[in-house]
This record gives C-alpha cells, sequence and structure tokens, in this order.
C-alpha cells in the first residue's frame, strides 16, 4: 500500500505535536513509534502500526479524542485520514 503525501515526524517538534489541534488530517510517520495519544486532536483517526518490514500488524480504525493506543510489537505508527486508505493487516506500507 503506498500512502502519498506523507510527513514523517523526526524532530522533537513534530512528535511532540503529531496531528493535535489540526483541523485537517494528513498522512504522519511516527518513526520507532510503538504508542500514541489522541489528546487534544480534532478529528477522529485511523492508526496503523508496522513492523521493522513496514508490514501491517495492527488497524485501529476511527480512533476518537482523548485516546491512547500502545503496541509493544509496533515499530512505525502511522496516522492516517479516517478510511481514506484501504489497508489491510499484513499490507507492505510504501
Amino acid at each position: 500500500m503506498k500512502i502519498k503525501n506523507i510527513k514523517y515526524a523526526t524532530t522533537f517538534k513534530d512528535r511532540l505535536l503529531g496531528l493535535m489541534f489540526k483541523k485537517e488530517i494528513t498522512p504522519m510517520c511516527f518513526p520507532r513509534c510503538n504508542n500514541i495519544h489522541t489528546f487534544f486532536m480534532k478529528n477522529n483517526i485511523d492508526v496503523v502500526m508496522t513492523n521493522k518490514e513496514n508490514i501491517v500488524i495492527a488497524i485501529y480504525k476511527n480512533v476518537p479524542k482523548n485516546k491512547i493506543i500502545i503496541n509493544r510489537k509496533a515499530y512505525n505508527t502511522y496516522e492516517l485520514p479516517v478510511d481514506k486508505y484501504k489497508i489491510k493487516l499484513n499490507d507492505k506500507i510504501i
């Protein structure tokens, strides 16, 4: 599965803020991250977690604000707009 226009959260500020306070959700990747929260989010999001090879191991659909998601097996975490990408388990994210 190819995700276009993805922003990688590599700086401290990007990792700290993520998509908080944003009205428009754009795809964002958090490398080497196995947990996220949705505090201060304005919209629901889809969360996809992958292993080191970027194979999808967990999908959380339509996650509302004020939630915490932890998956100890995850290596990368993607925050995506709700229902924009038709990602399935075992897909490879490019």
